[in-house]
């Protein structure tokens, strides 16, 4: 009997990162793939009605008050007080720091270059959460099926933006900082995916830490100097920043449910698929044609992830 009950638990959940491991959590999760995909297209739909920083501080303070409508963080005594502050710099450290870098991009080449710097944080998570898996050469098996996934989203994302790989490395010798930013807050959203499932103690901060985010960028966009349009944006960008806000808080908070009571493993493998799945989205958003680098990439990135699924899946 008590075997048979262990099964029917084993089945039902596994205590993996120490929290019990839901499925419906991970399929909540992947939705945050889903959504996201949409969320380069609808920003720089945004951007070129507001400017950078002025449409991201917009898209974030009503992405803020979606949050705090449909999703009420927790009474602020119930927040694990390591998860609260180091948890919470960093979610808004990256967020700032990737707007920050895309802002400070000084063509659209640099743009593309920053972004594909960013998208590096699906191999740190993957690399990270084998590494605090506990589980013998567990870096060392996932790290093929992270090079083959990672070069496909550079083949993607770059190849489908015309990258050329001679100018990109003479961009960041000339301007490293946009890069570095880059670098750093990938590191940082890795670092917040993987260990805040540990830290939080099943307690969600993402609609906490949505407004704080929302306070960084106004002051980054006053600090910019920048002021309000001179031509009154249209209709379409004001729409586009409900839209691209509902996307983004409701990615965010698909994720930080799916982290904290999912399979953080699964949900790192799936991330390659953000990038892809978006410079898919955007290219339909702004009319643009998907390359054969782009459908070789995507290629690459399914068969990196199916070898670390394959690798996972054996305990």
């Amino acid at each position: 009997m008590a075997n048979d009950g262990s099964k029917r638990e084993s089945a039902a959940a596994n205590l993996a990162g120490g929290h019990v491991v839901s499925a419906r959590a991970t399929a909540v999760g992947l939705m945050a793939i889903v959504l996201w995909s949409f969320m380069a297209g609808t920003v720089r739909i945004v951007s070129d009605g507001f400017g950078a920083t002025l449409g991201s501080a917009l898209i974030y303070t009503v992405g803020g008050v979606l949050l705090l409508i449909f999703r009420r963080p927790a009474p602020l005594k119930q927040f694990p007080r390591k998860y609260l502050i180091v948890g919470g710099l960093l979610f808004v450290f990256y967020e700032s720091s990737i707007s920050l870098s895309l802002g400070l991009a000084s063509t659209d080449a640099s743009a593309v270059e920053v972004s594909l710097v960013n998208y590096l944080w699906p191999t740190m998570m993957v690399l990270l959460a084998a590494g605090v898996s506990h589980r013998r050469h567990a870096i060392a098996r996932v790290l093929p099926g992270a090079v083959v996934a990672t070069a496909g989203v550079a083949l993607a994302v770059g190849g489908n933006s015309g990258l050329d790989w001679n100018a990109a490395v003479a961009h960041i010798a000339a301007d490293p900082l946009p890069y570095a930013l880059a670098f750093f807050g990938a590191l940082a959203w890795s670092v917040y995916a993987v260990f805040t499932p540990a830290w939080s103690q099943g307690v969600d901060g993402t609609s906490l830490f949505f407004p704080c985010v929302a306070v960084a960028l106004w002051i980054i966009h006053f600090a910019s100097g920048q002021g309000w349009p001179e031509q009154m944006p249209s209709l379409e960008s004001w729409v586009f920043v409900v839209v691209c806000a509902a996307v983004i808080a409701g990615g965010y908070a698909c994720w930080g449910y799916g982290i904290l009571h999912g399979s953080m493993e699964r949900l790192a493998i799936a991330s390659y698929a953000t990038p892809v799945l978006s410079t898919a989205a955007s290219a339909v958003l702004l009319g643009l044609a998907l390359s054969l680098p782009f459908w070789v990439g995507a290629l690459l990135v399914a068969a990196g992830s199916v070898l670390n699924y394959l690798v996972t899946a054996r305990k």
